[in-house]
């Protein structure tokens, strides 16, 4: 952890829920699963398992980063979903501040990661041993020295638009790892999860969730 944990007392936001999974609205500063150690117990994990206790873990999102998080109800929808996720059939769409007014209109990065074990959690760009990692970026508004953009993760890699969008240049506003100097001097971590599209488990119908970009 970069700094101490005190996670955001807010009541949990709900987008959908049904006999299958459950969807909400993950505020930045929490830990999606739990730390190791009693002061990082409090996680979304935790909170949505008071509410919902058959809940179970499909995927996570970093700390700092708020949006939409899908859980499954049943072992059967948590099979499912992590299916969709493992052949990368889950439509994943961010919302980003990023440093500096990006010439190009849209893009994609492509470079390998690797953990960067001296400086765990953090990743890395290796060419030779890097696992593959795809985002595709498109610029929604350029000014005041920054830029709005969507971010289209192709792979799910660990820290991955945060990395892809640092190494051309362009860090997340209020990035601890990544972003340098007057970058980094933001409240939070600019980076939302704005969309999820999936199938449900029962049936495979396409469904998309949204929560509302709060900065």
């Amino acid at each position: 952890m970069t700094s101490e944990y005190r996670p955001p007392d807010t009541p949990l936001s709900v987008i959908h829920e049904d006999h299958e999974i459950v969807v909400v609205d993950k505020p930045a500063g929490l830990l999606s699963v739990p730390g190791k150690g009693p002061e990082l117990a409090d996680c979304l994990m935790a909170r949505v398992a008071a509410a919902f206790p058959t809940a179970l873990l499909v995927h996570r999102l970093d700390r700092d980063t708020s949006g939409v998080m899908v859980f499954a109800l049943t072992p059967h929808a948590q099979r499912h979903l992590g299916l969709q996720f493992e052949k990368r059939q889950v439509k994943k769409e961010y919302l980003a501040r990023v440093w500096g007014e990006m010439a190009e209109s849209e893009g994609r990065v492509d470079l390998k990661l690797i953990v960067d074990w001296p400086n765990r959690p953090k990743q890395m760009v290796d060419h030779e041993n890097g696992r593959s990692a795809v985002t595709d970026w498109k610029v929604a508004k350029r000014g005041g020295g920054e830029t709005r953009v969507r971010l289209f993760p192709q792979t799910g890699r660990s820290h991955q638009l945060r990395v892809h969008m640092a190494e051309i240049g362009h860090p997340i506003l209020g990035d601890p790892f990544y972003a340098e100097g007057p970058a980094r001097d933001f409240p939070r971590l600019m980076l939302h999860s704005e969309r999820l599209r999936l199938r449900h488990p029962d049936g495979g119908k396409g469904l998309t969730f949204k929560a509302n970009c709060p900065f």
